[in-house]
C-alpha cells in the first residue's frame, strides 16, 4: 500500500490547473477502504457536469494548450491585471461549441480524462467494451449498476505482501471481510477466514491458496495479516474469468502487492472436479454444499492410507464407507481386513465373507521359524537362544518327515511345509534323550511342555488343530485373499476371539502371507492385494512401546516395499503418535478426523506435507464424521463431511444408550448364564 511519509510521495498543488494531474491514490487500498468496485476511471477527482451546447467550450480551446507568441507581441501586450479575476467570461465571448455525435466525442476523450474535463451527455447509453468490463473485473470493479447487490466475487479483499517457497503473507481488510461473510454463496462467505481458500492473480491465470492463521495488524486500523499456504494453479477462462484447469502445484509466483480475491463455489468446483482418474464419491466438500469429495483409488492404494481419529468421531463408520465405496467401484478386488473388536462384520456380512476363530481353519505349519519362536518359546535372555537353537534343528526335522519335503528335495525351517506335531514333539523328545547334547534337559522340556499344552487348549483348535495338517494352503490363500472374489472382494478376519497371547502372531502371518505371495507371483498377472488393519498402534507400535514381535516388522516392510509389489496397506488408528515413526510417513494419503490428544495432533502434522499444515490446525475442531483429507489421493487438502451410511452396512460400534437401557429390565439372569456357559467353553 501507498506510504504517504516516502520520500517520493508529492502533494499536489492546487494552484497550478495548467500543470500535470496529481499522482493517482492507491486504487487497491481505496477499494478495500471503501468495500466497492472501483471507477472505470482511475482518477479520484469529481467530473464536471456535462456543459450544453449553447455553453460547452470549444474542443480545440478546451484540449490543447495555448502555443507560447513571439518576442514582439509579447513586449506589445498588455500588462496583466494586478489581481487574477477568477470570475467565470461573460457568455457573449464564449462561441458555441459544434455538436457532434456521443461516439464521435467519446472517440476523441482521452482513457484517463481530465477532471475539470466535462463529458457530453449521449443520446444512448454506451455499450461496455468486453476487454474495458475485463480489466474492471481485475481491478476488482464490478459489473454491477446502481442499486444492483456488490459482486463480491470480483472485488478483492486483500494483497500479497511477502512471498516465500510454499507460502505467503498477506494482508486482508476487515471490512471486506465481514461483507464477504453475508454472501450468499458458502465459499466466498468462508473467503479469508482461517481454512478457506482464496486466489491471487498470477498473470494470465489464478493462483489458489489456504488460510493457514490470521492476527490483527497493528499497524494498520481495520486489516489483518494472515499466513497461507499455496495449493496450485489454474488458468481464466477470458470470458467470465473464471478458474479452469487446475492443476497442483505452483510454477508462477505472485508478487507483493497482488490483489486477493475469494474463491468461489464454481471455482472449487473445478479445482475438485475429476481429471478423469477412477475415483469414489465420500461425501462433499466444507463449506460447500453441493461439491462431492471425491478419493483417487489408484493414488491413494498405490502409495498406502491411514485413517485417523480419537474414539467417537465416526472413525469406523467412515473407513467402512470408504471400503463399501472401493467393493462397488472394484467389486473383483481382493481386500483382506484385520478386525480386532468384531464389529466390521455386521457391516459385511453381505458383501464379503467373514472369518472368525469357527471357520478361519488357519495351519499351523504355515508359520515361519520367527513365527513358531513366539508360539512356543517362554523363556527370555540367553536361555530364550537356546530354546531357540533346539527348536530350529527339531522343526527342520519334522517338515523334512513330509512327503512334500521328499519331493522337493531342499527345503528351509521357514519353508511352508505340512508336519505332524506329534513329529515335532517326537524330535524333541529324541533330542533331549541324546548323550551329545550340549545342555541339560530344561529347555527341551519347556519346549515340549508349552507344545501339549496348545494341542489340549480348545481356544488354539482354530490353528493348532490336528485336521489341519493337510496341505491346504492354496485353498487358504484363496479364501482369505477372494480369488476369485464372487462379487465379495473383501474378507473379515475377525480376530477378537483369538487368545491374546497369539493375536499378534495370527496377525504376522496373515500380513507376511500377503506379501510372500505378491513377491513370489512376480512372475504371474498382478493382482494387488489391501491388507486393513484396525488398531494399527497395536501391532506396528513406536520403539518406546515395541515389544520385539515380528508383526511389527512385517508391516514395516510393506509399508516400505509393498508398493513395489502391488500390496496396499491401510492403517486404522484412534493413537498416531504411538504408531512406528516411519509407518505413518510412507502413507501417501492422510484422513484424519477429530484428534483430542497433543501428542497426535503433532505427529500427524509432521507426518503432513507443508501445503497442508493450515487444514490440519482445524483438526481440534472438526465434527464428527468429518475428517481432513491430504495426499496423493486428492487434488489439494480438503475437507470432508462423509456421506450417512446406510443403517446396514455400519459396523456394530455405536455407542449404547445408558439412559434407555437402564430404564428396561427382564431377562438378565438368563443371559448371564448364558455369557458364563460361552466364557467357560471359551467358544
Amino acid at each position: 500500500m501507498t506510504d504517504m511519509s516516502h520520500h517520493n510521495f508529492r502533494t499536489p498543488d492546487s494552484s497550478g490547473e495548467g500543470e500535470a494531474e496529481p499522482p493517482q491514490r492507491n486504487a487497491l487500498r481505496d477499494r478495500i477502504r471503501r468495500g466497492g468496485a472501483a471507477p472505470a476511471s482511475q482518477d479520484a477527482r469529481p467530473v464536471a457536469a456535462a456543459p450544453t451546447a449553447s455553453t460547452a467550450v470549444p474542443e480545440r480551446a478546451r484540449y490543447q494548450p495555448e502555443a507560447p507568441r513571439p518576442a514582439a507581441i509579447r513586449q506589445t501586450a498588455p500588462p496583466p491585471p494586478t489581481a487574477p479575476d477568477r470570475r467565470a467570461p461573460e457568455p457573449e465571448l464564449r462561441r458555441p461549441a459544434p455538436v457532434r455525435p456521443a461516439s464521435e466525442h467519446v472517440r476523441d476523450t482521452p482513457a484517463h480524462g481530465d477532471a475539470t474535463r466535462s463529458r457530453p451527455a449521449a443520446a444512448h447509453p454506451r455499450q461496455a467494451d468486453p476487454k474495458e468490463v475485463g480489466q474492471a473485473e481485475r481491478r476488482g470493479g464490478g459489473s454491477g449498476g446502481e442499486g444492483e447487490g456488490v459482486d463480491n466475487a470480483v472485488l478483492p479483499i486483500g494483497e500479497v505482501l511477502e512471498i516465500a517457497g510454499s507460502g505467503s503473507r498477506i494482508a486482508i481488510d476487515l471490512k471486506r471481510l465481514n461483507e464477504c461473510m453475508l454472501d450468499q454463496d458458502p465459499s466466498i462467505a468462508m473467503a479469508g477466514q482461517v481454512g478457506s481458500q482464496i486466489k491471487i492473480r498470477v498473470g494470465d491465470g489464478w493462483l489458489l491458496a489456504n488460510v493457514r492463521n490470521q492476527k490483527q495488524d497493528r499497524h494498520i486500523s481495520g486489516s489483518v495479516v494472515a499466513n497461507i499456504d499455496f495449493l496450485g494453479e489454474g488458468a481464466e477462462e477470458r470470458l467470465t474469468g473464471k478458474l479452469h484447469g487446475f492443476k497442483r502445484g505452483v510454477t508462477r509466483y505472485p508478487v507483493p502487492g497482488a490483489k486477493i480475491f475469494p474463491a468461489t463455489t464454481q471455482d472449487l468446483k473445478q479445482v475438485y472436479a475429476s481429471d478423469g482418474r477412477s475415483s469414489v464419491s465420500i461425501g462433499r466438500v466444507y463449506p460447500t454444499k453441493d461439491i462431492r469429495a471425491g478419493l483417487y483409488i489408484d493414488a491413494m492404494l498405490g502409495k498406502h492410507f491411514a485413517l485417523l481419529g480419537s474414539t467417537g468421531t465416526g472413525k469406523s463408520t467412515s473407513a467402512a464407507l470408504i471400503l463399501h465405496r472401493i467393493c462397488e467401484a472394484a467389486p473383483e478386488g481382493h481386500i483382506v481386513m484385520i478386525d480386532p473388536h468384531g464389529e466390521y462384520a455386521a457391516a459385511f456380512r453381505h458383501t464379503g465373507v467373514i472369518l472368525d476363530v469357527s471357520n478361519l481353519q488357519m495351519p499351523y505349519w504355515l508359520m515361519n521359524f520367527e513365527e513358531h519362536c513366539e508360539v512356543l518359546l517362554t523363556s527370555a535372555g540367553n536361555e530364550r537362544q537356546v530354546d531357540a537353537d533346539i527348536l530350529a534343528r527339531c522343526l527342520l526335522h519334522a517338515r523334512g518327515k513330509s512327503r512334500l519335503a521328499e519331493q522337493m528335495g531342499k527345503i528351509t525351517v521357514d519353508s511352508p511345509i505340512p508336519y505332524l506335531l506329534s513329529d515335532l514333539s517326537t524330535a524333541l523328545q529324541d533330542a533331549m534323550g541324546r548323550l551329545d547334547k550340549a545342555t541339560n534337559s530344561a529347555p527341551y522340556m519347556r519346549i515340549k511342555n508349552k507344545l501339549d499344552e496348545i494341542k489340549s487348549d480348545p481356544r488354539y483348535q482354530f490353528m493348532f488343530s490336528g485336521m489341519l495338517v493337510a496341505d491346504t494352503m492354496a485353498d487358504f490363500i484363496c479364501k482369505i485373499f477372494r480369488m476369485p472374489g464372487g462379487g465379495k472382494p473383501i474378507s473379515i478376519i475377525d480376530v477378537s476371539g483369538v487368545p491374546s497371547d497369539i493375536t499378534a502372531t495370527v496377525v504376522a502371518v496373515l500380513s507376511r502371507l500377503v506379501f510372500d505371495f505378491a513377491i513370489w507371483g512376480r512372475e504371474e498377472k498382478t493382482r494387488p492385494v489391501l491388507l486393513v488393519c484396525e488398531e494399527a498402534h497395536r501391532y506396528v507400535p513406536n520403539e518406546k512401546n515395541a515389544d520385539g514381535s515380528s508383526v511389527g516388522r512385517v508391516l514395516s516392510r510393506i509399508a516400505k516395499e509393498g508398493r513395489k509389489y502391488g500390496i496396499s496397506l491401510g492403517l486404522i488408528t484412534q493413537r498416531p503418535s504411538d504408531l512406528a515413526e516411519g509407518v505413518l510417513s510412507q502413507c501417501g494419503t492422510i484422513i484424519a478426523m477429530r484428534l483430542n490428544n497433543d501428542r497426535d495432533q503433532a505427529f500427524v502434522k509432521a507426518a503432513m506435507p507443508e501445503g497442508a499444515r493450515g487444514f490440519l490446525d482445524a483438526i481440534p475442531a472438526l465434527r464428527n464424521r468429518e475428517c481432513i483429507i491430504c495426499g496423493e489421493g486428492v487434488t489439494i487438502p480438503i475437507r470432508v463431511r462423509f456421506d450417512t451410511l446406510e443403517e446396514s452396512k455400519r459396523p456394530a460400534s455405536d455407542d449404547p444408550s445408558f439412559v434407555e437401557l437402564w430404564n428396561s429390565s427382564g431377562g438378565e439372569e438368563e443371559a448371564v448364564q448364558r455369557v458364563v456357559q460361552r466364557w467357560r467353553s471359551q467358544g
